[in-house]
């Protein structure tokens, strides 16, 4: 088991140098997709203070209110830059470009002051198979003091030809398209074609997929899309949530910039009334998803 402290977050750019100089050893190789274990290992930093400069960026750019409290997402956006040295640092079993964020989890237990000083831990978990290849899990845990306040799981998905035997069927998926009514969460916006170059010099996340289209066309994609955290985090924003609340996310159909989008969901009022309610994210004009989510009060 490695376990490696750090006094502060990594810087971003170095953690980038790190990924690019990481790649040129392996071109052409395939050993990474034999190795089919993740590395037991976590890293944490032990005194996590909150850089108020960026942390108001990060509430101006997704539209969280400057309230004195830690926003919902916030935390798992500074917990990339570790997921991310330990994936170059460590024997990771995979190719890190061809990654893709599936799913995110969130849980804050209270509400978190953004003056309060924080541990915040990054593990490994949960290898497991799919039909298109490999899943894992990034498990993030943030403690003030002796006290578990925030944790939080991003799930990706490591594409890969499988071996042997028929694969298995993939389940059908019906997306429910919400009809927004009155007193509904309801908001029909634009997402700009720089959001993801803004959002990236908030977040550190510089993926080429975000930039522009011509990075993202050597990617496959046909223009660039937004950030699936940001995403999220947009959709939070328009939200009344309770001091205790988990809420998960399974992104859909990426957003190609630019964009406009409409978000539908129960109404914000009933968060501290209800045990659940759902919201989704949809392109405007066609309607096709491009996230779900659910909000549990705890």
């Amino acid at each position: 088991m490695t376990a490696r402290e750090f006094k502060s977050l990594p810087e971003a750019s170095k953690t980038y140098t790190k990924i690019l100089k990481s790649l040129l050893p392996v071109i052409g190789k395939s050993h990474k997709e034999e190795q089919q274990a993740l590395p037991e290992a976590s890293y944490k930093v032990g005194e996590l203070i909150i850089d108020q400069s960026n942390l108001q960026d990060y509430r101006r750019i997704c539209g969280f209110a400057d309230n004195g409290q830690v926003p919902p997402t916030y935390f798992a956006v500074l917990s990339q830059t570790l997921q991310m040295n330990m994936m170059v640092d460590e024997a990771f079993p995979f190719a890190m470009l061809g990654l893709v964020h599936v799913t995110n989890s969130v849980t804050q237990y209270r509400r978190i002051a953004d003056t309060e000083v924080v541990t915040m831990e990054v593990s490994f978990a949960n290898l497991r198979d799919h039909d298109k290849g490999k899943q894992f899990d990034f498990v993030t845990q943030v403690h003030s003091a002796d006290e578990l306040v925030w944790e939080g799981t991003s799930t990706y998905l490591s594409r890969q030809k499988t071996k042997g035997g028929s694969p298995t069927k993939k389940p059908k998926v019906v997306s429910e398209t919400l009809e927004a009514q009155q007193n509904d969460i309801h908001s029909i916006f634009a997402v700009p074609e720089d959001i993801g170059r803004r959002y990236a010099m908030v977040s550190g996340d510089f993926n080429l997929i975000h930039l522009h289209a011509v990075t993202a066309k050597a990617f496959g994609f046909p223009k660039a899309i937004a950030h699936g955290m940001w995403s999220k985090a947009k959709c939070l924003s328009f939200m009344d949530l309770p001091e205790a609340y988990s809420v998960d996310v399974t992104f859909k159909l990426p957003i190609f910039l630019p964009s406009e989008v409409e978000l539908i969901g129960d109404n914000a009022d009933n968060l501290k009334d209800s045990e659940q309610v759902v919201f989704n994210l949809y392109n405007a004009k066609n309607k096709r998803p491009h996230l779900t989510g659910v909000i549990k009060k705890l």
